[in-house]
């Protein structure tokens, strides 16, 4: 439990290692607004933790790297990046574990998240270690969400496909959700991209 004198460190992860393999090219890099979706998700993340923003990358990690265009945030590479979402968790995990109070992760192609939700999600969770705080849409709960430096073992240890979603029913944990309907889309394909220029 964070003391309340005591203000949390929480961390950013911006989840960017991914092939884009419905998209057809890196869809990481893509222009919106003319910006990079990366660079939106990390620039997002940034006006509420500061500089403790982290990028996982993997596939194409140049071309992602060069969009980021170093900025400030931390960068650690999913060399696994094939296998699925869940070494990119645990790879996000890992490099803030010991410098963390809590991880809120986000995916590089929901452009629609705000800062403003951000920030609920993190005013929303108690501080309790064990207390997981998910972003609601459409009947399911999913990304952005904040992990307590509780989960971090169990983050680690998330492989191949298998992500987070499964510690939201885990007895170890509760869970609070904070409704966000835009959170439901995301960026797979180009049609996808279009719909939102």
């Amino acid at each position: 439990m964070i003391m309340p004198d005591s203000e949390p460190t929480i961390f950013a992860a911006v989840l960017a290692a991914g092939s884009s393999s419905r998209f057809g090219s890196t869809k990481q890099v893509v222009l919106l607004e003319g910006v990079p979706l990366v660079r939106r998700a990390i620039d997002t993340a940034g006006t509420v933790c500061d500089n403790r923003v982290l990028a996982v990358i993997g596939h194409d990690a140049e071309t992602v790297l060069a969009a980021i265009d170093a900025g400030p945030c931390f960068i650690a590479v999913n060399e696994d990046y094939g296998k699925g979402l869940g070494g990119s968790i645990a790879t996000a995990a890992r490099a803030c574990r010991g410098n963390a109070d809590a991880l809120l992760l986000l995916l590089a192609d929901q452009p629609l998240i705000t800062p403003r939700h951000l920030r609920t999600l993190i005013n929303t969770w108690s501080g309790a270690a064990n207390e997981i705080v998910a972003t609601s849409y459409t009947g399911t709960e999913g990304p952005p969400v904040l992990f307590p430096g509780g989960a971090f073992e169990a983050l680690e240890s998330l492989a191949g496909d298998r992500g987070a979603h499964a510690l939201f029913h885990d007895s170890r944990f509760a869970l609070k959700t904070v409704s966000f309907e835009p959170a439901t889309f995301d960026i797979d394909t180009p049609a996808d991209l279009a719909a939102l220029v």
